[in-house]
This record gives structure tokens, sequence and C-alpha cells, in this order.
């Protein structure tokens, strides 16, 4: 579609917008297996932000004279990205432009199986390593360390009231997992972003990764985009600024309370509620809250528009 078509579509739809009747089977994101249900919120989220995001797509148009857009929806565990990112192409769609969701679950270098056993491994490793620098590690703790392992608790601050020397372990484990997620140790961005640059650039014909859960899930589909204007991520890591060649970054905020309580709900891999997921949870947390500040639109669980500072403040 031409750069002049995309926009009067667009212009033509927000003219006299209002929320289509939700038809059929929606397209979700392209994660094999992912099974997620539209719900009201997603509805309420998608009908509010699409008119301004309509808005960015026009004024991104108009300043790169180029038709194609890609957009990323970001945010916590439970907010709705996958159902919000799918609304917005079924609203894309329904004005006559040429939309697809992707998911960024499909790019993770390990399977989720591995890749929180690869988390666990890196926790317990620079846990250790850290007791041994400031000089707690010996062998009754090691024991009694491997007893908390064994309980699931050794990422639990509370050990730390009877045993000090614990802090160390879990500030060590700490640091090591900041370096891990959400950086390229852990996510395949460059491939990624490939994507998107292929898709930017027109080419037609794009392969796009395939990672469910087990390890014959894993495999490539090539995807005819010669039709698609707008390239839609939704990702916890859409903000990242290691994926390159997002035009408009939307973020879905939530509380780490929020965050939590929907992560128990949803209970993907099982354990939602162990310490180690709470110490992972809090670390993602702050990074999406620092990458929030380059949305550029940002809104609230209430489903209400936010600033970067609302989000600093609901902390």
């Amino acid at each position: 579609m031409e750069i002049k078509q995309f926009i009067e579509r667009l212009e033509e739809g927000l003219s006299n917008w209002q929320v289509p009747a939700i038809e059929g089977d929606i397209k979700l994101g392209d994660m094999p297996g992912d099974q997620i249900a539209i719900v009201p919120q997603h509805i309420e989220k998608a009908a509010l932000i699409f008119p301004r995001l309509a808005e960015e797509m026009i004024q991104q148009v108009k300043d790169i004279g180029a038709s194609k857009v890609v957009v990323s929806v970001s945010g916590g565990s439970g907010v709705g990205k996958t159902g919000v990112a799918a609304l917005f192409t079924y609203f894309l769609e329904k004005l006559g432009v040429g939309s697809y969701t992707l998911s960024g679950d499909n790019y993770p270098n390990r399977i989720p199986v591995y890749n929180d056993a690869e988390r666990l491994k890196i926790f317990r490793e620079e846990g250790i390593l850290q007791m041994l620098a400031d000089g707690v590690y010996n062998e009754e703790n090691a024991q009694l360390l491997r007893t908390f392992q064994d309980k699931e608790i050794e990422a639990d601050w509370s050990v730390v009231e009877q045993y000090p020397w614990m802090s160390s372990y879990i500030k060590g484990g700490i640091k090591g997992l900041t370096a891990y997620l959400g950086t390229e140790n852990e996510i395949n961005f460059a491939q990624l972003s490939q994507v998107i640059e292929q898709f930017k650039s027109g080419q037609d014909k794009i392969w796009l990764k395939r990672m469910g859960r087990t390890e014959t899930s894993l495999y490539f589909d090539e995807l005819d985009f010669s039709g698609i204007n707008v390239l839609i991520i939704e990702w916890t890591h859409g903000n990242n600024e290691a994926l390159v060649g997002v035009d408009i970054p939307i973020f879905l905020n939530s509380t780490p309370t929020e965050t939590l309580q929907n992560r128990l709900a949803r209970n993907r891999d099982g354990k939602a509620d162990s310490p180690f997921v709470a110490r992972v949870l809090e670390i993602e947390q702050e990074k999406l809250i620092r990458q929030a500040a380059k949305s550029k639109i940002i809104v609230s669980n209430q489903c209400e528009f936010i600033d970067y500072q609302d989000v600093l403040e609901a902390e």
C-alpha cells in the first residue's frame, strides 16, 4: 500500500472512529501453543489506545516517507499485551490496513524449561561466588544452603534474619540475574531486529522463528508480508534498547503487586509464587520501568493514559 492510501485509510477511520464489533476468531500472537482469550479489559485498553496509535502512525509515515510501521506492546506479566496487540491488528484490518501480530516470546535463546534452569543456575553460582568473595562460604553454611535450595527458599529474604550470611548469597544471585535477564545472553534480539529490518525494507517473504515450550516446537515459517503495512510486536521486552527498529513503543503499566497477582493467576510454568520467581519479577519490573521512559504511549492497569512520572510514582 502506498503512503497516501495508508494515511487516507487511517484518517478516514479516525474521522468516525467506533470500536468495531468483535466477531469470529481473532488472530492472536504467533507463539506455538499460546492460548489467550480476548477479555473485556483487553477491548477497553485497545479501544482507548487505538485512536492515539493511529495518529502516531500517520505522523510516523509522514516523517519517514515510508508506509511500513513497527509498533511494540510491552509490559509485565498478564497486563494484556497479546490481547491488546491482536485487537490492534483486528482494528487495522477493519480499516483496510494490513497488520501482523508477532510474539517476541519466540526469540529467547532457550525454550522456557531450559531458560528457567539457566536462570536458577546463574543465581546459585553467582550467589556462592559472592559468599566466597565475602568470606562466608564454609562447609557448615554450604550444607545449610543445600537445605534451603531443596526447600526452594534460598531466595527468600526472610531467611537472612536467622542466617545473616545468606544476604551475600541472595545479593550475588540477584547481581548475576540482573546481568542475564532481558539481555542478549537470554534473548536473540539481533534475530528479531533483522526481521524488523527485512519488513521495513519491503521484503515480501520473511522467515519467522517459532519457539513453543517443548524441544520439538522450534521451527521457522515463511510468511508473505507483501500486503502488511504494520508489524505489531507483543512482548515483555518490546521496549528493550537492544531491539532495533521499533517506531511506536507502547507500554502497558502495572505495579509490582499487580504483576505478581497476574503471574499467580496465569502460572504458566509453575512455582509462580516462589521466592526465586519473586526475585526474577523484581528485576524484570525494574528494567521495564527504566525502559518505559522511551514509550510514546503509556496506559495504566486501570485503563488510563499516564506519563512516565506516573509510572515512577506508582512504584
